[in-house]
């Protein structure tokens, strides 16, 4: 029996006799016993950083950037403690602002602001959402050397004192998560974020999961968090089952670099060989919609060798309960994978005239659908799969007899990944 997540509980399987299987998860890491004492802790040895106390005066404003509902990051535990340290050092609240980084995705809910930083925070400061498009609400930053344009939240900027929390795990650009990205994409402008995702970003040979020396996207999102006045970060890493292992506090890209080595020691597992078809699990709350959810699929075939053979099978079991995604980035990307004629017209055109945010992951998902298939299992919206040249599937049953006739034989060797997002496979031998 196999088992992977599925929204907030699990979806079990087994596989048919002809077919045989293998499971790839993370190694195993310590949780921490007491997050908010580790976080404590954190806070009080920073590393290359002074102590929060003393980076901020009373009468001085501060501005806290943190994760948006697609990220499993504690901000309920991390942020009430960044809280503590500069109301210690005489911050009134009313000069403090937490600033949601919802880059191009959808403003969050009362609800979700609430379930993010707790009820109790959320009814004393002021919090709000980023729009990356209120150009009245941003900073212009300049641009980098590449030419890329940088902007940001004008809040966060005018801030005496800006930080950020964050999560560093795998990311099919930055390489890992985390560090000043929470402020340079999370908070930034869309000129910023759309060139961030453009073609020629994306294209990239350094563009790569797990790689974040070479790498273009992730050398502009520190240029944007340091020319933003990025002070100071805490970031977490945390394992499968989304606890946390380690906290790391202080200079952003120091503070990101540690967390970066434990976890590489987790998340990248060898494995010896490409599979027929991999199951991609995902799980609550990157499953609520396709855009978040086909991440699990591109990080599998953007690893450094694909786990599938070319013309293979990615099963991807989500409910989908938002169809593709509510906000203006998830639109883009639906709308250019309906319309796409098939992929290889689809990456032409899309690298010949760009696209607008959100519509990367369109050319992200033409460049998985060009070589390989994608399977959508329990989703309610199946509609929305067809539309985006997937195909769905009521139950794995049904989604890997699919997969035997796409590949034309029963006798298939299948690859699980419970944690798609959060296990970095490395193919040791093709």
């Amino acid at each position: 029996m196999y088992r992977v997540p599925y929204g907030k509980g699990y979806l079990e399987f087994r596989l048919p006799g002809t077919m045989k299987g293998d499971v790839v998860i993370s190694r195993k890491a310590q949780p921490l016993s007491d997050l908010e004492e580790a976080v404590k802790n954190a806070l009080a040895h920073p590393l290359r950083s002074q102590p929060l106390q003393t980076l901020v005066k009373p009468g001085q404003r501060v501005c806290i950037v943190f994760t948006d509902m697609t990220r499993a990051c504690p901000d309920h535990v991390l942020v009430p403690a960044l809280l503590k340290e500069i109301e210690s050092a005489g911050v009134a609240r009313e000069d403090v602002t937490l600033l949601c980084g919802t880059g191009m995705h959808r403003p969050s809910t009362v609800e979700e602001k609430a379930a993010k930083l707790g009820i109790v925070v959320l009814d004393r400061y002021r919090v709000i959402d980023h729009d990356p498009r209120a150009m009245k609400g941003l900073v212009d930053l300049g641009k980098t050397q590449g030419g890329i344009p940088l902007s940001v939240n004008r809040r966060a900027y005018e801030a005496d004192l800006l930080m950020a929390t964050g999560i560093v795990e795998p990311h099919q650009y930055a390489g890992y998560s985390g560090g000043g990205k929470t402020v340079a994409i999370g908070a930034g402008g869309e000129p910023l974020i759309t060139f961030t995702h453009g073609p020629a970003m994306v294209d990239h040979p350094g563009t790569r999961l797990g790689s974040t020396l070479d790498n273009p996207f992730r050398r502009a999102v520190d240029e944007a968090a340091r020319r933003a006045g990025l002070r100071f970060v805490i970031n977490v890493v945390q394992d499968e089952e989304m606890r946390p292992i380690v906290v790391f506090a202080g200079e952003p890209e120091i503070a990101f670099e540690e967390c970066v080595k434990v976890a590489r020691s987790i998340y990248e597992v060898p494995i010896s060989r490409r599979y027929d078809v991999a199951v991609a699990g995902v799980g609550y709350p990157k499953d609520v919609n396709l855009y978040q959810a086909s991440r699990a699929v591109s990080y599998l075939f953007f690893a450094p060798t694909c786990v599938v053979k070319e013309g293979g099978v990615f099963i991807l079991p989500a409910p989908m309960p938002e169809g593709a995604g509510e906000g203006p980035g998830e639109k883009h990307f639906l709308g250019k994978m309906r319309s796409a004629k098939d992929m290889t017209t689809l990456l032409a055109e899309l690298r010949t005239t760009g696209y607008p945010p959100g519509a990367q992951r369109a050319f992200i998902m033409a460049k998985v659908l060009e070589k390989s298939h994608v399977i959508v299992v329990g989703s309610e919206t199946p509609e929305v799969v067809k539309q985006a040249k997937m195909i769905p599937a009521p139950d794995m049953d049904e989604a890997l007899r699919k997969a035997a006739r796409i590949m034309g034989r029963r006798d298939l060797d299948v690859l699980v990944v419970p944690h798609a997002l959060l296990t970095l496979p490395i193919v040791k031998a093709v």
